[in-house]
């Protein structure tokens, strides 16, 4: 697993430039005691590895810039991208607060050649934005949720989607979590369009972390969303990754679907393709110990595979057989 002994590791991605997989992550100092705390010193690390099980940790990716800025409060969670041209975008989540103390999020970027130093654009290309997506005005929620950038290329090569956390402006409060969606030609200039999934009074206040892939031919949706920010109808099942089986990375999606791909005890579920033998893998945060505290750190790679319709982890699977 990746842990450091001095901060807390939680929400990552990767990328793999052929070579060597490259995790980013969010970590914060220990020193702060409490890891609720975490959230509002968040730097963005970065570590390679050959195996998906030794890292070795490099430079700092970003950190939060200066007052005023959109990111001037933290960096949050993003994914990495190569232009054809061979540059490389980090996009990421970047935090500030509103004259009333609100989190408002936005979606900033930053470019490299090598996947070591990086530049950030001055400017945020995306936020929240009516009628689609709630701003902080409607009261409703805790913050301004517009986060956690996906990126990927569209599969007929048509420019890039970026799917985001965000809320719709009405629904249930705690079952507005959307699908936000939106579009580039060249990963700079970004369109922002109408949510790929609708609020549900079976649904979740937010789907955080979301990633789109085919996994043995069959396209799926991860989120993470803990028990107290869903529904009632889905806090029995006490989840922290879900997924969505989808007829397409494009959607729409139907959140109604959702199942647990983990327990609370682990969040932030991603998904990887090994590059060596196809494998598909899961990856996760330890969120819940035992005694109910947070954890922090990733895990190692888990095999996924379908089973009767439905994402399963194997070592999962294996120990309910037994």
């Amino acid at each position: 697993m990746f842990d450091l002994p001095d901060s807390w590791v939680w929400d990552f991605w990767f990328a793999d430039d052929g070579e060597q997989y490259h995790l980013f992550f969010l970590y914060a100092s220990r020193a702060l005691h409490d890891p609720e705390r975490r959230h509002y010193r968040a730097s963005i690390g970065h570590a390679t590895s050959l195996d998906l099980v030794e890292w070795t940790r490099g430079p700092d990716a970003l950190v939060r810039g200066d007052a005023p800025a959109f990111d001037d409060l933290a960096t949050w969670t993003g994914s990495t991208v190569r232009h054809p041209d061979g540059t490389w975008f980090l996009f990421y989540t970047g935090a500030s607060l509103s004259d009333g103390g609100k989190n408002i999020q936005s979606i900033g970027y930053a470019t490299s050649s090598d996947l070591v130093e990086w530049h950030k654009a001055p400017h945020p290309v995306l936020n929240a934005q009516a009628p689609w997506y709630e701003t902080v005005d409607s009261g409703a929620w805790h913050d301004e949720a517009f986060r956690d950038p996906w990126v990927f290329p569209d599969p007929e090569g048509d420019g890039w989607h970026m799917y985001v956390t965000a809320r719709a402006p009405h629904g249930p409060v705690e079952g507005r979590g959307v699908i936000g969606h939106a579009w580039s030609a060249d990963l700079r200039e970004w369109e922002l369009r109408e949510p790929l999934s609708v609020p549900s009074d079976d649904g979740f206040g937010q789907l955080e972390v979301v990633q789109v892939e085919v996994v043995d031919g069959r396209p799926v949706l991860l989120f993470s969303c803990l028990a107290e920010h869903s529904m009632p109808s889905r806090r029995p099942a006490a989840g922290g990754t879900w997924a969505v089986a989808a007829d397409s990375v494009l959607g729409p999606f139907d959140i109604s679907r959702a199942e647990p791909l983990t327990g609370d005890d682990l969040y932030v579920g991603r998904l990887l393709r090994r590059r060596d033998d196809g494998r598909w893998l899961l990856f996760a945060f330890r969120n819940r110990g035992d005694d109910g505290h947070f954890v922090g750190g990733i895990t190692d790679p888990m095999p996924v595979e379908w089973v009767e319709g439905r994402l399963a982890v194997r070592e999962a699977l294996a120990g309910r057989r037994s």
